[in-house]
């Protein structure tokens, strides 16, 4: 598991009664005390992938941005294209800093044409709603930072059933669609969503409904044989797919161009920060970027800060590394340098404690995505 600096006092989940009743192991996280893991996180894998697992990620930040010129202030903050995002729909994004490195990576939902609903991660969300709360806006922008809701991820093949038992009509919604709906006369933000790369679900609501809920989705998945799950299980699951975690992966030191996230930056829609930066290293060539490594032993499993070399030659770094249940092999991401040092398909080698193991660099994926 990634672990980040933790101040004195640990926030709280409102399901930590839930998590401590199922056997759940509490562990620091970004802030909070979050469930690592229950059962166990092969098993908790297993369970998404195969099946339907849920997950309690209140410690996400939960950030709304309504109002006249709403639009114009993320557009300011965010490398993508908000006006892409029709209502009902989410983009993913980054914060930069002014030399392009990344400050944080998020989610933007909107809701309504003035409304914007923004997920960035619990150690930068307060950062975060500082940088919007300093960048010029019409003064009818409102900013509310939502510390009473949780967050509830439900993902896996089965999460379809599970959800729309709940929230009749959500099974049509495309990944990457969102819609406001109720429960309990409460409002609820569901979305197609997740960070698994299975079909999933991720759910916004009050804390005063939380136990409510999630025990509703608890029975819910019971037919399907779901399980609760925790971070552990997330971040194997998020690591197969590849996905970069802040922290981890991103950091202000590189580039969203060498994180490999071009995808995710609108150099044509106006300014924002970092993009005078990210076009000149454009022009001038990588210093680095991060790639996939899949190891060709079982018995060698990447780990975050091993040293990767070609001969003798130290290449790179990795930055996450696990043990992947599904291609039973070991998988991390490490960043190379320079750029073009190697490329997909060479061998390289990743020191593991003193000893050399080989890797083959991949451009991730490393596992197939299930249908979304």
């Amino acid at each position: 598991m990634p672990r980040v600096d933790e101040p004195a006092e640990l926030k709280h989940t409102p399901l930590e009664i839930e998590h401590k009743a199922l056997g759940a192991k509490l562990g620091p996280f970004a802030g909070w005390l979050m469930p690592i893991e229950y059962a166990g996180a092969l098993s908790e894998h297993e369970a998404v992938r195969e099946r339907v697992g849920l997950f309690d990620l209140t410690h996400l930040g939960k950030v709304d941005v309504a109002g006249p010129g709403a639009m114009g202030m993320l557009q300011q903050v965010v490398t993508n294209d908000v006006e892409k995002a029709a209502v009902g729909e989410a983009l993913y994004s980054l914060v930069l800093n002014e030399g392009g490195g990344v400050i944080e990576d998020l989610i933007t939902y909107r809701l309504d044409e003035e409304r914007f609903f923004v997920v960035p991660n619990a150690a930068n969300a307060q950062r975060v709603l500082q940088i919007l709360e300093e960048t010029p806006a019409d003064d009818r922008v409102h900013l509310m930072y939502h510390q009473d809701w949780c967050f509830l991820a439900v993902q896996g093949p089965e999460s379809v059933h599970v959800v729309q038992d709940l929230f009749p009509g959500t099974a049509d919604l495309a990944f990457m669609q969102c819609v406001e709906s109720e429960y309990k006369r409460r409002p609820v933000i569901v979305t197609r969503s997740g960070y698994t790369g299975e079909v999933g679900f991720e759910l916004f609501t009050f804390q005063d409904i939380a136990h409510d809920l999630w025990r509703a989705l608890r029975q819910a998945m019971e037919p399907y044989g779901g399980a609760a799950c925790g971070l552990a299980a997330r971040d194997v699951l998020r690591l197969e797919m590849g996905y970069p975690l802040y922290g981890q992966d991103l950091f202000e030191s590189s580039t969203a161009l060498e994180a490999g996230l071009s995808w995710a930056v609108s150099f044509d829609k106006g300014e924002f920060r970092g993009r005078a930066s990210l076009l000149r290293q454009r022009e001038e060539g990588l210093p680095s970027q991060l790639v996939g490594l899949r190891m060709h032993e079982r018995r060698h499993i990447p780990r975050a800060h091993y040293p990767v070399f070609i001969d003798d030659q130290l290449i790179g770094e990795v930055t996450s590394g696990t043990f992947s249940p599904l291609l039973q092999t070991g998988i991390g991401l490490a960043y190379i340098w320079p750029a073009d040092v190697a490329a997909v398909g060479d061998t390289v080698e990743v020191d593991i404690r003193g000893r050399r193991g080989a890797a083959e660099v991949v451009r991730p994926p490393f596992v197939a995505r299930s249908p979304r």
